[in-house]
């Protein structure tokens, strides 16, 4: 086994990565952005590599990589599974592997404290690959934080070359986050981009779609020949703002991507349905009933009555944001806007509904996947 160094080359849908005293840990916002938020719910959800992949060249037949894993547990929740590692040879999943060990972040939603406790790397086998020059790529868990430690091979590992894939920009909440994806390659912004064969960044972050000005900046510094963003569903569960600020801050928001990307095609998605938020502002909780029962649902706080005081539902931002598109489309004929309920609506609820009331199982990531690629990448790409 050779070791190959961890280099920048080797690792995709990154913005950043940081040197730690393990080795590199993937960022998807910059060091600028993550300065100007102590948002610990940022932090973590950032540095979780959804859309990370390491992709290399080999005629290798085995590969080892070693990892140190950060995983999340919750007070009073049911414990999530662990995050699994999806291996493609020439675009094709043949493997997945768990990182076992590895850190873990204690969270108590209630108080907000969270209690770190260390553990070891892990080391991840991949054997029985073919023995013939091929891509490899090998997607990292969307819902661990995960520092790269070493990578080994039985031949030599080189960058894949630069294909001239497009470069497809994205930035949304959980969903476009992955929660609830069976794996890596599984959220709907993975399967999209599969499908259309461009290349992803992924800034969907969990809970933290909330039109953040350093957000915009990094999009706004990212190469990219397709952008789109995903608004909406985060603003109504934390009950962020009302109407009056939120409109000119998703105009400021398109405005500051438009200064780096005066003419890329930009796509603005509202938010698909979820029946809890549709009429019913935030903020939004876990159902304390469902928890005693040892389940997790969602819960809308609020009460429709006050939208007549700019209370955001999932309603109003979509009319909103429509109106914001058609009034600005005559003097940026590139920017677009996409319904949302066209991804996923009341007919896919009766038939997929959202488990938690909030966020999509794996087979509607792959439904919602499945519908972005056709109505929009395989279009443009």
């Amino acid at each position: 086994m050779q070791t190959a160094p961890l280099t920048p080359a080797l690792v995709r849908g990154a913005l950043e990565l940081e040197h730690t005293e393990h080795g590199l840990l993937p960022h998807r916002l910059p060091a600028r952005a993550r300065a100007q938020c102590a948002d610990p719910q940022l932090a973590m959800v950032e540095s979780q590599p959804s859309g990370v992949r390491l992709a290399f060249r080999t005629r290798a037949t085995t590969v080892e990589l070693d990892t140190l894993p950060t995983k999340r547990s919750y007070v009073g929740v049911p414990p999530r599974p662990d995050g699994l590692y999806d291996l493609l040879v020439d675009g094709i999943l043949t493997h997945q592997a768990v990182a076992t060990g590895g850190n873990t972040l204690i969270v108590d939603m209630a108080t907000g404290s969270t209690e770190h406790r260390p553990g070891p790397v892990a080391t991840l086998l991949f054997s029985g690959l073919p023995a013939r020059d091929k891509d490899v790529e090998i997607w990292l868990p969307h819902n661990e934080t995960t520092e790269l430690v070493a990578l080994r091979a039985d031949a030599p590992v080189e960058p894949l070359p630069d294909r001239g894939r497009t470069v497809w920009l994205h930035h949304g909440s959980s969903i476009s986050h992955g929660s609830d994806a069976a794996s890596p390659t599984g959220i709907w912004p993975a399967r999209a981009a599969t499908l259309a064969g461009v290349e992803l960044i992924n800034l969907g972050f969990g809970g933290s779609a909330l039109l953040d000005p350093f957000t915009a900046r990094a999009m706004r510094d990212t190469p990219a020949a397709m952008i789109s963003v995903k608004i909406g569903i985060n603003l109504v569960n934390l009950d962020l703002m009302r109407l009056r600020a939120f409109t000119p801050a998703v105009h400021g928001f398109l405005d500051t991507i438009r200064d780096g990307h005066p003419d890329t095609p930009l796509l603005v998605v509202s938010p698909i349905l979820c029946p809890i938020h549709e009429d019913t502002p935030g903020p939004g909780a876990f159902d304390p009933e469902a928890l005693r029962t040892g389940g997790l649902k969602f819960q809308a706080l609020g009460d429709p009555a006050e939208r007549a005081a700019g209370k955001l539902t999932l309603t109003v931002i979509r009319e909103e944001l429509s109106t914001i598109v058609e009034q600005r489309a005559p003097e940026d004929p590139n920017l677009h806007y996409l319904n949302g309920l066209d991804l996923y609506g009341e007919q896919d609820w009766a038939e997929l509904p959202l488990p938690d009331d909030l966020h999509p199982d794996a087979a509607t990531h792959r439904l919602i996947g499945d519908r972005f690629a056709e109505l929009v990448l395989k279009a443009r790409s």
